[in-house]
Parts: structure tokens; sequence; C-alpha cells
């Protein structure tokens, strides 16, 4: 009788374990997975997210508040025999530069909620994703204060900086903010994992092509959005990389006609097959909110490429078969979500930083 191969049969013991705050549908749980970790649990209040978060990455999602949760639950979910890391993306439009008006929005008190459970928790590894705005958000205070928690905290090393996304395995362009800290291990640097960015081309070219209005019957998240006769003719009067003043002048908007608007020419436009894609944002799914038309296909992109494009795998589940897709709600989770590649560099950091005695979770 042969000797059974265990490795075949049983999976690898864990080396280290997540809890996910702000988890969404899992892209930054889902990245750090790749890398190695195992995911313990997701809080969201988007309680919609739950099938795709539990599907894809093997915990358990919790509909809650993160400002109301205890470091008690949290601390439940590690094991304190491995590595313990708290991951999160607090939400991030108080302190996106495509908004002005968000002073008086609530959210951004949940980077300070984060910031309290990561002091309290004492997990071995803090991770946090959000846009760079962040930095200068109410002078900076914000961000500062996040700091010094986790200094007061006893974090010993704490790192931070803006990557371009599209450096690390992402085809778009896109800048991140993106602090770690540890404990007691001394981190090595976020380095780039990409020499040469991946275009739209190497991202999307693969999906069967649709047409404005259609789904890919085998791949029902592979669907556009329809467009009106007038958008129509428009993204068909569109050169990748080009802008509305390619059309002719009938089918420009009243306000491109003005002088007052001429100089809004990030809309209307067809990305560009052999360059990274623009900002995926929560209405990317739309060809008149960015540069969001298909680079030759007379349409915006589907869900599927706008998620492929965020490096979600082509596989990612986020709806329950037969259920009805709203863009707008999909088109949010995409958008918001943190590009998988990027979470999984994140990851491979902590791994490489855990090893030693002096670490066993700390947070039991």
């Amino acid at each position: 009788m042969k000797n059974r191969d265990i490795s075949m049969d049983e999976p690898s013991p864990p080396v280290g374990e997540v809890v996910d705050l702000f988890c969404g549908v899992g892209a930054l749980s889902h990245g750090l997975m790749r890398a190695g970790l195992t995911i313990k649990a997701g809080y969201d209040v988007d309680r919609n997210c739950q099938y795709a978060y539990e599907k894809n990455n093997g915990a358990t999602f919790y509909a809650r508040d993160v400002a109301k949760l205890t470091s008690e639950e949290i601390k439940s979910h590690f094991s304190g025999n491995v590595p313990s890391v708290l991951a999160g993306c607090a939400p991030c439009q108080p302190f996106s530069t495509y908004k002005h008006r968000y002073e008086a929005d609530p959210r951004w008190e949940l980077v300070e909620a984060f910031a309290r459970l990561a002091a309290e928790v004492q997990s071995d590894f803090v991770t946090m994703e959000n846009v760079p705005a962040l930095l200068k958000y109410k002078n900076g205070s914000v961000f500062s204060d996040f700091v010094a928690t986790l200094k007061a905290a006893g974090y010993k090393h704490i790192q931070w900086t803006v990557v371009r996304c599209e450096e690390f395995g992402v085809p778009q362009k896109r800048r991140r903010l993106v602090l770690i800290a540890s404990r007691e291990r001394p981190l090595s640097d976020l380095v780039p994992t990409h020499d040469q960015p991946l275009s739209v081309r190497d991202a999307i070219q693969s999906l069967p092509p649709i047409e404005a209005g259609e789904a890919d019957p085998r791949d029902p998240l592979h669907i556009a959005a329809s467009l009106s006769v007038t958008n129509l003719e428009r993204i068909k009067s569109s050169k990748p990389g080009g802008t509305w003043r390619d059309w002719p002048f009938e089918l420009r908007a009243k306000c491109h006609q003005r002088d007052s608007g001429s100089t809004y020419s990030g809309v209307y436009a067809r990305m560009q097959w052999d360059e990274p894609s623009p900002t995926m944002t929560t209405q990317c799914y739309g060809f008149g909110n960015g540069r969001f038309g298909h680079p030759v296909q007379d349409r915006a992109i589907s869900l599927r490429e706008a998620a492929l494009l965020q490096t979600f795998p082509q596989s990612y589940s986020f709806l329950p078969p037969g259920q009805k897709i709203s863009f707008s709600e999909v088109g949010r989770w995409i958008g918001n979500a943190v590009p998988v590649s990027l979470a999984e560099a994140i990851g491979k950091l902590i791994l490489s930083s855990k090893h030693g005695d002096d670490l066993v979770g700390r947070c039991t």
C-alpha cells in the first residue's frame, strides 16, 4: 500500500488569521487569502454583500456597524496560535477628491472607530487602505490621529505610502494610501511587483463581445448598460483615448457646446486597449460617467470587465444564481473595492514579516 500524500488531502495549517472591517464583497480579504492568510470574518453594514463575501472567501460575514463593535467580539475570531491581522478600508467618500461636501459626513468617524478597535484588539498586524486625500482631510488630523492611536497602543513599526496600483499588477490608473503596522516585527517596504503595467487588453480582451443592454448568457455579470439612441451615436463617433470633441457638433451635450463646459473632457470617452484603464468608480458601468467606453465595442464596459480591471478573478461570484442584477449596487461594490492584486501584495509583505518566536497571537 502506497503512503498517502497528506499535502494533497489536507489543507495546510493557517499561518495567519484575518478579520476584515468594512469588508464589502471581500476584495481585500480575497487578496490576503491569495497571499496565504486565513480569513476568519468580515464586517460590513451592507448585508447584501454577504453572499459574495462568504462564497468567495470561506469566511463568515456579519452585517454590523463597525462603530458599534467591541474588541472582545473581534478577538473571539482569533485562535491565538498564529499571527493575527486586523484589516479594513473605511468608506472613502468623505475623503474623495471627487466630493467636496462631506465635512459633516459622519463616515469619516469610522477611521477613528477602526483605530479604537485596533488599539483594543492588539492584533499582531493592522493594515488600512484608503484614498490618498485622507492624508490631507481636516488638515491631516484624521490620519495623524489614527497613527498616533496605533503608536500609543504599542505598535512599534508603522509605515504608509501612496501606491500606484498599476505597479502592483492592476491594469488601472489608481492611487491608494496603504498603511501597515506591526506590534513587534520590522516591516519591509511595499515595493512594486510589476515593472510594466498591465493594459485593458490584458484584462478584458478574452471576454466575448456583447452589445449595449446585452448580457453574456454564460456569465450574467458580463452585462452592459443600455444606451440611448443619441449615446449610441456618440460612442460610435468616439475614438479610443479621445474625447467628446471628436464628435460632430450636433452630438455634443448642450453643456459641452458652451465655453463654460469645454474643459470637461473626461466623460463620454473610450478606454485605450494598450494602456491601463482610468480609475474604476462606483459608476464605472455608465458611458457618460467617465472614460468607461469599451475600446472597440459600442457600449460601456460591463460589470465583469470592471471587476477584472479591479483584479477580481473572473470566477468571482457577486450574486446568487438567478438574482436580478442592479447596476448601481454591483457597480458600487466594484468601484469601492480594494484591487485584489494590491491586497495580495500587502498580504505577502505581512507574511514576510511574521516569523519569530516573539509573535504568537497576542489578541487573546
